[in-house]
């Protein structure tokens, strides 16, 4: 098992580094001078710098400009390495200082929406494989609707119902947990349920395919003919292989509640890291971007590993392979 899981960190080096070029030489490849993002301005147009070329090369020098593009990017892995992600350009504050703001509120949803999408989807996919018919249609139809719609277009739609007509909980806003937990909860619900719409659909899909297949195999038969209660053989026997599949959706969820964060968050109007990135991108604050990119790289693919090294404990066949 050891030696699987650091296989699969080692693999995972590569995805890190490759995403750092990107961000880098994606940036430098845009149109027009980097030194207009830096300064707001075109230096091109710029009378003050057309009049004193000096200063513009001053300026150039400063940044790292002047240097070769492999240089530049050796330096930026480098500051990367050093926990250095930069300063933003346009409120000139040190960009981890910014996410260290921002990200205990985005994690507090992320988790929050995580925890319950794996235990709305599982209990949904275990009473749908148990209890067919009435019950195995509304959980079928929820699977359906919360695959085929949208995390935005779901949150516009329950604060609507949940807000506008019925008054219940707040449109938008956002109260910590540890701040005051019983506001905090009305200000979660909604993102919640809106966020893992979809996941809680997916990982109903599967427990439920799961758990119907394994309930049709012969130890779970022959289980039940030695007078096994139906719960013992539901939990001991059945689950436990039938989670195989739903295992890995359950562990991906946790990378798309990151990137779904940043429409939920602008919608409900949280501020987070998907809002900042928002802001960001509206005012070209560059840095920024890549700082955000860079994160939620490593969070993701943080959430595969664990994945990868849960699932290689659960399926010993795995890890052979």
């Amino acid at each position: 098992m050891l030696k699987y899981s650091i296989r699969r960190m080692v693999s995972s080096i590569p995805v890190l580094i490759i995403v750092s070029m990107l961000t880098f030489f994606g940036q430098q490849l845009m149109p027009g001078d980097p030194l207009f993002a830096i300064l707001g301005v075109d230096p091109s147009e710029n009378e003050d710098f057309a009049a004193n070329p000096e200063m513009l090369e001053e300026l150039r020098s400063r940044y790292g400009l002047d240097q070769p593009m492999i240089v530049q990017y050796a330096n930026y892995v480098g500051r990367l390495a050093q926990g250095d992600l930069g300063t933003s350009l346009r409120s000139k504050r040190p960009i981890i200082d910014m996410l260290k703001e921002r990200l205990p509120i985005t994690l507090t949803l992320s988790l929050a929406t995580y925890f319950t999408n794996v235990f709305i989807g599982i209990a949904l996919g275990v009473v749908a494989a148990l209890r067919p018919g009435k019950v195995d249609f509304f959980a079928t139809s929820y699977a359906v609707f919360g695959a085929a719609t949208p995390n935005f277009w779901a949150a516009i739609l329950m604060i609507v119902v949940f807000s506008v007509w019925l008054g219940w909980l707040p449109t938008s806003g956002w109260v910590a947990p540890w701040d005051d937990f019983g506001r905090s909860l009305k200000y979660l619900a909604l993102p919640i349920l809106a966020n893992g719409f979809f996941g809680s659909a997916i990982i109903m899909r599967q427990t439920r395919s799961g758990l119907m297949e394994v309930l049709r195999q012969d130890y779970i038969v022959t289980a039940r003919a030695k007078g096994l209660a139906t719960r013992t053989v539901i939990m001991r026997h059945a689950l436990k292989n039938a989670m195989l599949p739903a295992w890995t959706v359950i562990g991906l969820s946790l990378s798309t509640l990151i990137s779904g964060s940043v429409l939920i968050e602008r919608v409900f109007g949280i501020p987070g890291i998907g809002r900042l990135a928002v802001d960001a991108a509206q005012t070209q604050d560059f840095p920024v971007i890549q700082a955000i990119v860079i994160i939620s790289t490593m969070a993701i693919v943080l959430a595969n590993l664990v994945t990868d090294i849960v699932y290689g404990y659960l399926d010993p066949r795995i890890r052979v392979s």
